[in-house]
């Protein structure tokens, strides 16, 4: 299996940030980023292994730069950063653009991996990733150490789901309306 170059699975996509999608506080929400961010890696993904179906496992990081305002546009672009056997790690970044003044300033950064399925939901063999660009090295540079990351995270997960209880409060001898009254 050959590699295929980063800008092949490159994906862009802006939006305008309506009302609806805005916070308290007059901002995008960041689940509506979070949306726009998977969707935009999915893509990618799909691009690099060009397969059906590719599935998020795991949202690495979201970092939240700058708030992103109604008379901004959002500009999501992604593409596959690093490879493992079977995962593809997709790097986005955010960029907001004040329609009116034209400024555009970097509103958020974000690593998610993708495994590809095949017709019978079973992950194949991704592509390597050859990176061409200053950025592109840069990141598929670094997606080792990230890689690691990530797989210390599983573990850790793991190890967290087999000690943490599935039972319901009451379940356990916790009286409900003891803890209430204890927050009250």
């Amino acid at each position: 299996m050959t590699g295929k170059r980063a800008k092949e699975s490159l994906v862009i996509n802006t939006d305008q940030v309506m009302i609806n999608d805005l916070n308290n506080y007059n901002t995008l929400f960041g689940g509506v980023l979070m949306k726009k961010l998977d969707n935009n890696a999915t893509l990618s993904a799909r691009r690099h292994a060009r397969v059906k179906e590719c599935v998020t496992a795991s949202t690495d990081s979201i970092d939240f730069l700058h708030p992103i305002h109604q008379k901004d546009s959002v500009c999501v672009e992604s593409f596959v950063s690093y490879t493992g056997n079977k995962s593809m790690e997709i790097f986005c970044k955010v960029i907001a653009e004040d329609m009116i003044t034209g400024e555009r300033r970097m509103a958020a950064t974000a690593f998610l991996t993708f495994v590809a399925l095949d017709e019978h939901k079973q992950a194949v063999k991704v592509p390597k990733v050859i990176p061409e660009t200053e950025e592109e090295k840069f990141l598929y540079q670094s997606g080792e150490e990230r890689a690691k990351r990530r797989r210390f995270r599983r573990d850790h997960s793991a190890e967290l789901t087999r000690i943490i209880g599935l039972e319901k409060p009451w379940e356990k001898g916790v009286d409900e309306h003891d803890q209430i009254s204890k927050l009250g």
